[in-house]
């Protein structure tokens, strides 16, 4: 029998070769893989340069500064940049004066760290004030004081020159795809807790124990939005003068209201397993809700728990072609997730009526779902989006108010307010 064509060893191997470059392709995009490719490729041009332009043998400065100014982003890296070349420079000049000065001696030695660390302050260089220090003692530690303390100031200029020119050449990648992801992520555990919760509370009997694990583990979600804070704040530096990117503002806004949003429903979670944990030790060894309405809470966590995961799509695809269907998609979860918050109301009062007992704790349930049903709603995230956009807008015109002209002249400012009004209208 012959082998059939999409079978044959070459087009296995071929496939095999196309797996590898896209395996590739990704490692690429990783942060550590690019951070080592530029900072690497920037301290060696550093070195090359320093080698012809300082008089120093081993010109080692300015490939220690260009590995230390080169960032992922280049936002992090211009900021980065300009104050580490304050502290390296601060540093010099305090050697320089201390060398004619008094000299290196022990108790020179600990004045000049005292008023480098000082001097640190003074000129605002915050995470490199440490810098100065170091710098200062490297150079009053050498003999020819003043030839090698100018060698290091040409130094560390060439490697923060070097290191912020391979920034603007090789354009660092833009983190809002990875953001995205960690936003994705983040919903798909606060779904998994949804269900369990509306396992725990349709059950036939709830220990406290496994309640309060329940809400051990909604505590814990705090941890992973630390994380995608911190994922989102890299994605926020990627979008900020990067040249590839024109919207960076609206990036930054909708992804930095998204999350907002799912922390709140994070703390509203966590406050909903404290009320589930408080009824079970009230009604145990007795489930915590009879039959029908434990099963129509069961239902309605499940229907929330599918929202928050559709919103969490929407606002990481918001300028996609998917992003009108996965709106269409979270609305019509969430109408059906009314109508079944409705029928647990009316079960919840009419089991209030029969057993009057804790009656606040099962309306605190209804509470708590209410509050995460209002912010997962798309009016109520248009508002938001289009408020924090205004309130960005105003602060950047009074912050940088030549740039804001500029903008407006080139158009920026007209486009950004297009799809502003494009969100507001395709959120309704």
């Amino acid at each position: 029998m012959r082998q059939g064509k999409g079978n044959s060893p070459r087009m296995r191997e071929v496939r095999k070769w196309t797996a590898h470059a896209t395996r590739v392709l990704n490692k690429r995009r990783d942060p550590v893989v690019v951070q080592t490719l530029r900072s690497a490729t920037a301290a060696t041009i550093a070195y090359v340069i320093a080698l012809r332009l300082s008089p120093e043998k081993a010109p080692l400065t300015a490939p220690l500064t260009a590995l230390l100014v080169v960032q992922v982003t280049l936002y992090a890296t211009l900021t980065n940049g300009f104050r580490r070349v304050n502290a390296v420079v601060a540093g010099v000049l305090v050697a320089i004066a201390f060398s004619l000065l008094v000299g290196l001696t022990w108790w020179s030695l600990a004045l000049l760290i005292v008023a480098a660390l000082a001097v640190g302050r003074l000129v605002r260089v915050e995470e490199y004030v440490p810098e100065v220090a170091i710098s200062a003692m490297l150079v009053l530690g050498v003999t020819t004081v003043g030839d090698t303390a100018w060698a290091r100031v040409l130094e560390t200029l060439i490697g923060a020159v070097v290191g912020l020119g391979c920034n603007l050449l090789l354009a660092p990648p833009v983190w809002v795809e990875e953001a995205g992801e960690s936003i994705e992520g983040l919903a798909r555990r606060l779904r998994q807790l949804m269900l369990r919760l509306g396992e725990e509370a349709a059950a036939r009997g709830t220990p406290v124990d496994r309640a309060a694990e329940q809400l051990h583990e909604a505590r814990r979600l705090d941890h992973d939005i630390v994380e995608v804070d911190a994922a989102l704040r890299q994605a926020e530096d990627s979008l900020r003068l990067n040249p590839r990117v024109r919207e960076g503002l609206l990036h930054r806004v909708v992804l930095r209201t998204g999350l907002d949003t799912l922390e709140i429903c994070t703390v509203v979670l966590r406050v909903l397993a404290r009320s589930l944990t408080d009824l079970a030790k009230e009604r145990e060894p007795e489930p915590l809700f009879e039959a029908e309405t434990g099963a129509t809470l069961e239902q309605l966590l499940s229907e929330i728990a599918d929202a928050v995961v559709s919103f969490a799509v929407l606002v990481t695809t918001h300028l996609s072609a998917s992003a009108e269907s996965a709106e269409e998609r979270l609305a019509a979860e969430l109408r059906t997730a009314a109508g079944t918050r409705d029928k647990l109301a009316l079960l919840l009062r009419e089991e209030a009526e029969r057993d009057p007992r804790h009656w606040q704790l099962p309306g605190a349930v209804l509470t708590e779902v209410n509050r995460i049903l209002d912010e997962l709603d798309t009016e109520h995230r248009t508002r938001r989006l289009l408020e924090e956009l205004d309130r960005v807008s105003r602060e950047q015109r009074v912050r940088m108010p030549r740039l804001t002209r500029m903008r407006e002249r080139l158009g920026v400012q007209e486009q950004l307010w297009q799809n502003r009004t494009g969100v507001g209208r395709r959120s309704r």
